[in-house]
């Protein structure tokens, strides 16, 4: 008997899930409040792939979870991955701020200038130490989310645009809340956590990989993009606000693209955004279970270094419960159960309904 599943939510968190699911045969349903696959932070997101950058200011599961990331996309959308490490950088005036980075990650090595303008050019003679994280990789969120729904409807997955918050469950023998921000109101202890960016066009400026600039104030990371356009972000404002960027985020965001080069000072700005991040107090993700709904929620700022593995958890357990111990994410992610499954050491599957 063919199991179904019914995923709320097209965001990072639910594609990736789907796509575990379709792989091991299970018939998907995905119902999207808005119109397009994408949901709301993922749309916006820097699409790092930085395990390494992200231990800096997250618990050690991060890094430990996180590694995978990038060999997970790869193999689902090959050509996506640029793998060419993250570059961080400060200003001389800076350098305690560097310095401070270096002793909090690992997986780095040391540059001098020479060796900076050999890995990035556009910024000789511009820093005079930095940290380059060799391993680590990036790709274009919103390429990426295109693409993984264009690959996941040719697999059989059906997608509801414009659904209804309600969309009818009936028939599924298992429903996976994957909604995000959407839930913030209705999930305990789920806070939103404003991200700001804006995406600047120029032919004077040329970059391979992420850049990371450190400040006291406003750490700041460009991304290329392609074509002269470059990703800019991102603000951490604790708020659920996802209004248009504000004038004081937006001025902290150029002015500090400008320290980074003087070009970006004349660059085009084509774009502006802001998205939600659903975080929990600990600013990592939790499962829960009520019935034979499961929700996964508060990716913070890791939806698409984070949900791979998630979606790979969650999917074992929905597919072959029996076969699964404890699942790493209890330990791992704080999993909440609801009561009645609190002793249990595997997700139970009810039957259909």
């Amino acid at each position: 008997m063919i199991m179904r599943v019914l995923i709320r939510g097209a965001g990072v968190a639910g594609l990736t899930l789907a796509h575990e699911l379709a792989s091991r045969r299970v018939e998907v349903e995905v119902a999207e409040t808005s119109t397009r696959a994408g949901g709301g932070a993922s749309w916006f997101a820097g699409g790092m792939l930085a395990p390494w950058c992200e231990r800096e200011s997250a618990p050690e599961t991060v890094l430990t979870l996180g590694r995978s990331a990038a060999d997970w996309w790869d193999a689902a959308l090959p050509g996506h991955v640029i793998r060419k490490g993250t570059l961080v950088v400060a200003q001389p005036r800076d350098t305690a701020e560097l310095t401070r980075f270096a002793a909090r990650t690992c997986g780095f090595d040391w540059l001098d200038a020479d060796q900076v303008e050999a890995l990035e050019p556009s910024l000789a003679g511009r820093f005079r130490k930095a940290l380059y994280f060799r391993e680590e990789a990036h790709l274009d969120p919103r390429r990426a989310i295109n693409a993984l729904h264009d690959k996941l409807s040719a697999m059989g997955v059906r997608f509801h645009f414009g659904a209804a918050a309600d969309f009818p469950d009936a028939g599924f023998d298992r429903v996976v809340d994957c909604t995000g921000a959407s839930a913030i109101g209705h999930a305990a202890d789920l806070r939103g956590v404003r991200g700001e960016m804006l995406m600047l066009e120029t032919a004077e400026v040329a970059l391979s990989r992420p850049v990371r600039l450190l400040h006291p104030r406003m750490p700041l990371y460009i991304v290329p993009r392609g074509d002269g356009r470059f990703m800019v972000g991102a603000t951490m404002i604790e708020s659920d606000d996802c209004g248009p960027v504000s004038a004081r985020s937006l001025m902290e965001l150029l002015n500090a693209a400008y320290a980074l080069h003087p070009a970006f000072g004349e660059a085009r700005m084509i774009e502006t955004g802001a998205g939600v991040r659903p975080a929990y107090p600990d600013n990592l993700p939790r499962i829960s279970v009520e019935g034979d709904t499961i929700r996964v929620n508060g990716l913070y700022r890791h939806g698409f270094l984070l949900s791979p593995y998630i979606a790979s958890d969650v999917a074992a357990q929905i597919v072959e419960p029996l076969k699964t111990m404890a699942p790493p994410l209890a330990v791992r992610f704080k999993t909440a159960l609801a009561a009645e499954h609190e002793n249990t050491t595997h997700l139970k599957i009810g039957a259909s309904r």
